[in-house]
């Protein structure tokens, strides 16, 4: 009777400890899993961000090289190149490589914030700083805590903002708008752009003491008309990644003699010119080979109704009038009849620049139907037309053409 007393005040301590031991049991195999799923999370973004991109054995294999040095480390790095050759794809290929790839990875595009809210953009505001601060907020430095910060445009960032970064590089430390305790903060810069920052710093558009402080590892990516060794790697990617997005069964294969034609183009968008490019074409040739080398040429944009692709130059470096030029005449062969359009390139008056502003106007008016007003940002007409978001509105503002969204969907 003793041992059977002793046996049920045993009872429910025992079956505790067992329930503790097997539910220990299960938290192991729940964080053996997760650590898991890390390591391989970990892989995916490793060959997302680095063994994936196209040309890392080819054409960006010194980018790739300079890549593998300066990831690991904690340095800001500046990465320049043409818009669109791909600075974002790279920004992606340090931060996941980088010791910071579990931290937030931010991504602020300079150009895109209007002046007056690129403070409170970055740096935050507290409650009651202005007029519809209603809340206190983080800005995107204070968010990038323990990880990366990419300032895309960095030539773009006014000269106010500049002397803020500035002190947010040297001391680590942010002070949100309206208020008085600085924030310290752990991040790693990355900054890109098309611009020439040394120019801009003769002319006093761009700090000196900022441009030494970010040019500490500039890593010059070269553009698309300097790498046609990949060209041939891309088209098949974005040709397969484009057939997916469409529910196309199998991508349409391209000819060789197609190919060649593409290597002998300048591409002043670069990659996401290719990129659009294989878009159109296969929205075009869709369910089709394109095998045919002449109607894959003829969706390019050619600087003529009849002459060819312009021959690739090692030299030649695109201006933004260049492209809008370019831009210009692609919407010039949609909209004009041939009739117009022989007449519009044989005038040679004071008036012909007057019909291609009108011209342009109407394409931005229809572009920005398509995106219901929206200027920048994804889906943007600045992105639909390929030109940077400043440039747009500096477009938009010289040809008389209102910014406001609102009038923008009455027209």
């Amino acid at each position: 009777r003793a041992h059977a007393n002793l046996l049920s005040l045993l009872h429910d301590p025992f079956a505790i400890a067992m329930s503790n031991a097997l539910k220990h049991q299960d938290v192991l195999k729940l964080k053996e899993m997760l650590a898991d799923d890390n390591r391989y999370l970990h892989n995916e973004l490793l060959r997302i961000s680095g063994n994936e991109i196209i040309g890392r054995r080819k054409g960006l294999k010194k980018v790739f090289d300079m890549v593998r040095q300066v990831a690991p480390l904690n340095s800001p790095v500046l990465l320049l190149g043409e818009t669109g050759s791909g600075k974002e794809v790279i920004a992606n290929a340090i931060h996941y490589s980088s010791p910071r790839r579990n931290g937030p990875f931010i991504k602020v595009n300079c150009g895109a914030i209007p002046d007056t809210l690129i403070d409170s953009e970055l740096f935050g505001h507290e409650k009651g700083a202005f007029t519809g601060a209603l809340f206190q907020k983080r800005g995107r430095f204070e968010r990038a805590h323990k990880g990366t910060i990419l300032l895309d445009e960095i030539g773009e960032l006014p000269q106010e903002a500049q002397v803020r970064l500035l002190r947010v590089i040297q001391n680590q430390e942010i002070e949100r708008v309206g208020g008085t305790e600085p924030i310290s903060i752990d991040i790693r810069i990355i900054a890109c752009t098309h611009r020439n920052l040394e120019k801009m710093v003769l002319s006093k558009q761009f700090r000196e003491d900022l441009w030494f402080r970010l040019n500490v590892f500039p890593i010059n990516i070269p553009p698309l008309r300097e790498r046609i060794e990949d060209i041939a790697e891309l088209v098949d990617y974005f040709m397969k990644q484009k057939s997916i997005e469409r529910n196309i069964p199998a991508a349409p294969v391209i000819a060789s003699e197609s190919i060649e034609k593409l290597k002998k183009y300048h591409w002043p968008g670069n990659v996401r010119e290719l990129e659009n490019f294989v878009e159109r074409t296969l929205i075009q040739n869709r369910g089709k080979n394109i095998s045919d080398p002449i109607s894959f040429e003829n969706v390019l944009f050619q600087n003529t109704e009849s002459e060819p692709m312009q021959q690739a130059d090692q030299n030649y470096k695109p201006s933004i009038e260049d492209k809008l030029s370019m831009h210009m005449k692609e919407i010039i062969k949609i909209i004009l009849p041939e009739s117009e359009r022989s007449k519009l390139y044989s005038q040679k008056n004071e008036n012909e620049s007057l019909k291609l502003d009108d011209i342009l106007a109407s394409h931005i008016n229809k572009v920005l139907k398509i995106t219901r007003g929206k200027v920048t940002g994804p889906g943007g007409a600045s992105e639909l037309m390929g030109l940077n978001p400043s440039t747009l509105r500096s477009k938009m503002k010289k040809i008389g053409l209102s910014l406001k969204r609102k009038e923008l969907l009455n027209r």
